[in-house]
Formats: structure tokens, C-alpha cells, sequence
């Protein structure tokens, strides 16, 4: 895993000074970018108060102590279990028996053979861990004054300063991508009152520590597992270095740097013969002789590449001056906080930066970060809605080389996926079910009433198309196409007629988490139509495979249709029985209007207006994530103020005044399900830039869904499908100006309001509109 990673670091050193000037030149702003900060008055004393840093692999907590300041860490591949196969074998001969129980109306007797004889092997997956922590106590700095405890999102450096006796203390935190470390600065104003015992320690009951000289490794085994993995620290300082019981103890010094690596023996899903007992070290020994600076200097760069390509504002009323928990909470009352909501799409982007770097592997339902040995949900990658909602803003703000490890872990599905594919259904091709792990467990698991669930290959493969679209790249659609192509072929021989209506129909499977075992769920129709038309289109494209996909476009209309059942809605399933008063936080029959587009007001209003009974019908309230899919629809509705009601919503505290937690934000402004689950935060963004602009159709359009409490603004480097990346601001809810900068010279359709313009595009060149979408000169 190490080494993929440094092959992905070298190739990207040689190509970042040409990002950070060549990207986003037609969308710079006569403004610097604006300075983004998550700061606080006092040190965190929960993990949802303290501060996340990462690399993509490496993840960090820091709590901002003074007597004890604590640093709790993840490796993204520490993880119980042990490379195996979980179909479970003979499972395909009772797919027949299943089909009929629940086409004769015998659910529960369907739900009880399946859970005997067709879920996975073992039944539950395995846990992400935690590996460490790394603790400094501090001597004499009770009496401290002038706390601050930021993270500045500008360069990706967590700080904590205070004041002790007129000297004045500052610590530096960030995970370095190019030198796949966490560094850590401590320094005081004053020679030799820096004072303080270091050491390593974990929750782990496996687990060994060795101190020597000026260097400290952990060593950690996890239970119920095979892998392990070492993390040494190394501190260089102008003071004296001695161990003290176990602890590695500094003093007279005013300066002071930690290095940190961390690694497991994991290789991939099939491979654990990794050697973290020298790839530590050797990682160490690049970085040993280098100064913080130089190390944070490599890091901001790196980091900058990415984050400086797009910029967004909404205005600054001087709230942004405020703590951010306090702002959080004084948003809850009064809504009125533009720069909150444009820091909340930033934040978005410094997750996905910190969790989800090429090489690495895509963010789990905690990103990197998870301090239990059992989280909540595994921290595992959950297929129904949470993984792909990580990465649906990556390609609109401009970080879509960071969807590159979905990518990744979707030709690891395809192979463990091949082999469910076939013991479970019989059939060719690969399918991926609701729940998957580091093990890339594609089996049913946990029940067969949420557990067996068919859509997770076609909405993962869905994620294929949107990269392309954005991107325009044909040698990535050539090389991901087998992915889209072989799930295709999996539904093409799963599906089957149904007896009742003689439609071809997904089952079993269910509208994720609701309604149990079913023949039929709408969504299922709605990924797998979507699957086999981007899945011809990618052929016509590439010009090939024609034969295969000219067997696709006749089965397309055979699938059964979106219905509008008897209150108006869009049915969830075949049969209408959808309840008026469930309001379940999923809404997965809504998928065809986001983050699909088969459901829209050009083609099929009558639909979308049963799309947005549904919406009504499930309410306003909702664990976080699924507030943010419903901004997303709101968005898509065109309703921005209602967009803006949920915003409100997610945007508020997630620990209420009468000692409950609901969907919301905790103090650092993680999502809150509750508990902590980072898909809100990507979902959210989503739904703010959805609010700007949307491409979902053969158009691009500004400003579709703007609320009228974000009356000015402006975006740069927000992207396009088509291969567009535009810059443009609006003053009183009103377009102003926009540049659109053509990336691969396709035609270009703009819409503002009820006008659109359309016009050819050269690969490279930038065209310039005012507000009416008049060409400027």
C-alpha cells in the first residue's frame, strides 16, 4: 500500500507546479481566496470537538490541551479480519425459491429462507480501527491565558497557542502527503521553557511500546485479525531528550519537532505480507535531517494544488470573527451567517482532500478518522447511499483526481463481486451488496430484509460515468469501461419477468432500509435503466462492444416503469402502498432526480412533481446525511429557500439543550447521523453547489435553485459536465458576469433564467458573459 502511494506522490510532484498555475486561470477572482478557519476559545474534550488532520492514509484528532494535549491517529488500513471470501456457497439454489415466495405475497417466509441459506459467510463484516494516540504533558501551565485552537483550511495546519507567565507557547499539527507523515512543532517565546513528557500509548490490548534515545514505536496487533502495524515517533529539539519511565522526557528547550509514520502489513484485500517494521523507518530517514518548515513548506504546497483551484463566497457579515461552535449555534437561532455556509463547502473540500488522495483508499462512513474499536457501523463502506455520497461534490469543486480511490476499490468489487455474482445468482458479471469492508466483502450481510439490496454495482458504476462526463477523458472510459460493462451484463442476466406484470424486475432486494425483502424496488429500475444507458453510451464512445450492449438497449423499456401511485407520490415500490406519515430517513426512490437525472422538469415534469410529493411526504427531519440528500433534491426541485430550511437544519447543533443528539453538526462541524458519519458533510456541499449550478441535462445552468438568503455571491473553479470549468458572481439574487473556460472543446449550452445561448467551444479557450449571457468582449 506504502509503495503505491509513493509511486503516486512522485508522479504527482512532477506535475503539481504546473497545477497551481495553469488551473482555474479563467475563474480567478480580483479577490485573494478567502481565509478559511474552524477556531475555538477552549480545548476539545470530546473527538466531535477536536480537530481532524490527513493525508489520506494518515488521520489525526487533536484536542488542543495545555496541561495534556492528546493526538488520537488512524492508518487507513488497520482493520480486524483477514483476506476472505464471504459468498456463501449453494446460496444461487435458492434464488428460485425466493423469487416465488415473494411473488405470492410471502415476504416473511422469503426473509427467513434467505437469511438461512443466502447470506454471507460469516454474516457480519469487519471493523476499521483505531491505531494510537500520542499524548504531551505539559509542566506548570495551569494558569494560561489568550487560548486559541484553529484549523486553518487555507493550508491545512491544525494550531493550538496560548500564553503561560508571558510566554507565549504554539503547537503545529498537519499530515504531510508527500512525506506520508504526521508532523507535529511545539515552541515557546523563551529559551529553555519548554518543558514536557512525550510517549505513545493505544486502546489496543495487543500492543507493545519501545523507547530509545530520542525515538518511541507502538506496536499494535487487532483482535479477532491478522494485521498489525508499527508507528514510530522521532523528536528533534534544542532541549535535552531522557526517558523516564517509558516516556520520553524534554526540557530546556524552545523548539521541538515530532515526526510520525505508521503502517500496517497490509497490502491489498488478498495480501497482508507487508512490512511496516522497515517501512517506517525508511520513511523516517527521508524526513530526519529536514526542518519543520521545510516539511510544512512541501506540505502547503502539495496540499495548495488542490485547494487553491476553486474559491466561493457568500459575503462575510463579521460573524466569521466568532468561534465556530458558537456560530453553529447561533445559526440554529437566526440562519444569517453566509460565510458559515461557504466555509461548510470548504471544510467539504479539506475532508475529501485529508481522506481520499490517489494511491489511498476512499473514505470510509468516518472518512479516516474513528477513535473506537467498534464503530459505529464498522466505519466500513456502506453501499446504499453513505459511500457514494462522499464523493458526490469531488468532481463539481475541482478535486477530481480525489475520486480516484473510489475507483480503485470498484475494480476491487469487481472481483469479489464476480465470484458473489455467480454463487449467489448464477449469473456473469459482478455485483456489489449494501455493506463492504477492507476485505471487499460484496455478500449480502447482517439481515436479508436491508442486507440483500441490488443496486450497490450499478450506483457505484454510476460514479464511472460522472468522472467521464466531467472530465471528457476517453483513456479513463477505455480503461474503466470493463467495470460499467460487466455490471451491466449482470443485471441483463439477473433480471427476470415477473409473473404478476410481465415487467423485468430487480429481486430480491429492498428500497434500502424500508419495506423489507421485495420483488421490484423502484430504485433498483431506476440504477440499473441508468446503468444500461451509460453503459451503451460509453461503447458508442469508445467504439466498441457493440455486439454486447446492442442486447441492452432492448431490455430497457421492459424494466419496469417509475409509477405515481394513489396520494400523488412516486411509488418506492411496484405495489402502492407507500405510507404518507413514514418518514424514514431514506428516500431512495428519489434517486432518478438526484444524484440520477432520469426524473426531471424537461422531460418528465408529471414525475417530478410525484418526486416532490414523496419529498413532502417524508418531511423536513432527518438524521444528517439524509438532510443533505434532501438539499440535493430541493435543489434539484428548484426550490432553494427549502434547500436553505434543511441547510438550517444540518448547519445547527447536533447536541440539543435537553441532553439529546439529532441530525446535525458538532462543534469541529463534523456530520452528525448522529453519530459521526462524514457523508453529510460531502452531502451538504453537494446540495450548496447544486444551489449554483446544475449539469445534470445537455445544459448548464446558473443559479437554478439560489435561496434568496444568499443574495450575492460569487464561485471560481466550480466544474461542469462536458468538460467546462466556469467562474461567475451575482449581486441581489441577480446574475452578474460569468467566464466559462472550455477544458475539451465540446459545445457549450448556458442557461440563466429562461435564457439560453449556445455555442462552440476550442480546447483551452475562455468565453466571457455578462448577467444577460450577452458575449463580452
Amino acid at each position: 500500500m506504502k509503495k503505491q502511494i509513493v509511486h503516486t506522490i512522485k508522479k504527482l510532484s512532477i506535475v503539481a507546479l504546473v497545477i497551481t498555475i495553469s488551473s482555474c486561470n479563467n475563474a480567478k477572482s480580483d479577490q485573494q481566496k478567502e481565509t478559511f478557519k474552524l477556531q475555538y476559545n477552549e480545548p476539545a474534550e470530546k473527538w466531535t470537538e477536536a480537530l481532524p488532520v490527513g493525508n489520506g492514509s494518515l488521520g489525526a484528532m487533536i484536542y488542543g490541551g495545555v496541561l495534556q494535549e492528546h493526538i488520537q491517529f488512524n492508518e487507513e488500513t488497520l482493520w480486524r479480519g483477514q483476506p476472505h471470501d464471504y459468498s456463501h456457497e449453494g446460496a444461487g439454489e435458492y434464488l428460485g425459491e425466493i423469487r416465488n415466495l415473494l411473488a405470492t405475497g410471502k415476504q416473511l417466509e422469503a426473509q427467513k429462507l434467505a437469511q438461512e441459506h443466502f447470506m454471507s459467510d460469516p454474516i457480519k463484516q469487519i471493523h476499521y480501527q483505531p491505531f494510537g494516540d500520542i499524548y504531551f504533558d505539559f509542566k506548570n501551565h495551569e494558569n494560561y491565558k489568550n487560548y486559541k485552537r484553529e484549523l486553518n483550511l487555507n493550508n491545512a495546519v491544525s494550531s493550538v497557542s496560548y500564553t503561560v507567565e508571558g510566554v507565549d507557547y504554539k503547537r503545529e499539527v498537519l499530515s504531510s502527503f508527500p512525506d506520508q507523515i504526521i508532523a507535529i512543532n511545539v515552541s515557546a517565546s523563551k529559551e529553555k521553557a519548554l518543558n514536557f513528557d512525550l510517549w505513545l500509548d493505544a486502546i489496543h490490548e495487543d500492543k507493545s511500546v519501545v523507547t530509545s534515545n530520542n525515538t518511541q514505536t507502538l506496536v499494535v496487533k487487532v483482535k479477532d485479525g491478522v494485521l498489525w502495524g508499527v508507528s514510530t515517533l522521532k523528536i528533534k529539539t534544542d532541549g535535552t531528550v531522557t526517558t523516564t519511565d517509558g516516556k520520553l522526557q524534554i526540557t530546556d528547550a524552545s523548539n521541538a519537532t515530532v515526526y510520525l509514520s505508521a503502517a500496517t502489513n497490509y497490502v491489498d484485500f488478498n495480501d497482508v505480507t507487508g512490512t511496516p517494521e522497515t517501512i517506517v523507518p525508511e520513511t523516517l530517514v527521508k524526513v530526519q535531517d529536514q526542518s519543520f518548515e521545510f516539511v510544512k513548506e512541501k506540505h502547503i504546497s502539495d496540499y495548495q494544488s488542490l485547494y487553491n483551484r476553486f474559491q466561493i463566497s457568500f459575503g462575510d457579515n463579521g460573524k466569521s470573527k466568532n468561534p465556530t461552535d458558537k456560530r453553529i449555534a447561533d445559526f440554529s437561532k437566526t440562519p444569517n451567517d453566509p460565510q458559515l455556509v461557504a466555509l461548510y463547502v470548504e471544510y467539504a473540500r479539506y475532508l475529501t482532500i485529508a481522506s481520499s488522495r490517489p494511491g489511498t483508499k476512499p473514505a470510509t462512513l468516518q472518512g479516516i478518522w474513528n477513535d473506537k474499536l467498534t464503530p459505529p457501523w464498522f466505519s466500513s463502506y456502506t453501499t446504499n447511499i453513505n459511500l457514494e455520497m462522499n464523493y458526490w461534490p469531488v468532481e463539481m469543486y475541482n478535486l477530481s483526481e480525489c475520486h480516484e480511490p473510489l475507483f480503485d476499490l470498484i475494480e476491487d468489487l469487481s472481483i469479489t463481486g464476480a465470484k458473489v455474482a455467480k454463487t449467489h445468482y448464477n449469473a456473469d458479471g459482478w455485483i456489489v451488496h449494501h455493506n463492504v469492508d477492507i476485505w471487499r466483502g460484496a455478500a449480502p450481510v447482517n439481515a436479508s430484509h436491508h442486507g440483500i439490496w441490488l443496486g450497490g454495482a450499478a450506483w457505484l458504476s454510476s460514479h464511472i460515468w460522472e468522472h467521464y462526463l466531467f472530465t471528457q477523458d476517453k483513456e479513463f472510459l477505455k480503461k474503466r469501461y470493463p467495470l460499467l460493462r460487466n455490471a451491466a451484463l449482470f443485471y441483463s442476466q439477473f433480471l427476470y419477468e415477473d409473473p404478476n406484470t410481465g415487467y423485468l424486475i430487480s429481486s430480491p432486494s429492498n428500497s434500502p432500509e424500508i419495506g423489507g425483502l421485495v420483488a421490484g424496488p423502484t430504485m433498483d429500475h431506476q440504477l440499473i435503466r441508468a446503468l444500461f444507458k451509460t453503459t451503451i453510451e460509453a461503447s458508442k464512445i469508445l467504439d466498441q462492444d457493440a455486439e454486447f450492449t446492442s442486447t441492452l438497449k432492448p431490455m430497457i423499456n421492459k424494466i419496469a416503469p417509475n409509477q405515481i401511485g394513489k396520494h400523488g407520490q412516486l411509488q418506492e415500490w411496484m405495489e402502492d402502498k407507500d405510507n404518507p406519515e413514514n418518514h424514514h430517513r431514506h428516500v431512495s426512490h428519489l434517486w432518478a432526480v438526484h444524484p440520477g437525472n432520469e426524473i426531471n422538469f424537461d422531460e418528465t415534469p408529471d414525475l417530478m412533481q410525484a418526486a416532490k410529493q414523496s419529498l413532502e411526504y417524508r418531511g423536513d427531519n432527518g438524521t444528517g446525511w439524509s438532510l443533505a440528500w434532501k438539499i440535493n433534491f430541493w435543489s434539484r426541485f428548484k426550490d432553494g429557500d427549502h434547500a436553505y430550511k434543511l441547510l438550517h437544519k444540518l448547519l445547527s447543533p447536533a447536541e440539543r439543550p435537553n441532553g439529546k443528539v439529532g441530525g446535525g453538526s458538532y462543534p469541529n462541524l463534523f456530520d452528525a447521523h448522529p453519530p459521526f458519519q462524514i457523508d453529510g458533510n460531502f452531502g451538504g456541499a453537494s446540495g450548496i453547489l447544486e444551489m449554483l449550478l446544475q449539469s445534470q441535462l445537455k445544459y448548464i445552468e446558473l443559479l437554478p435553485a439560489l435561496p434568496s438568503t444568499l443574495p450575492e455571491g460569487h464561485v471560481s473553479g466550480i466544474l461542469a459536465r462536458g468538460g467546462f470549468e466556469l467562474a461567475f458572481s451575482w449581486e441581489a439574487g441577480t446574475l452578474k458576469n460569468v467566464s466559462v473556460l472550455s477544458k475539451s472543446g465540446m459545445p457549450c449550452v448556458l442557461k440563466y433564467g429562461d435564457k439560453s445561448i449556445e455555442f462552440e467551444t476550442k480546447a483551452g479557450k475562455t468565453y466571457n458573459f455578462d448577467g444577460l449571457l450577452s458575449k463580452k468582449s
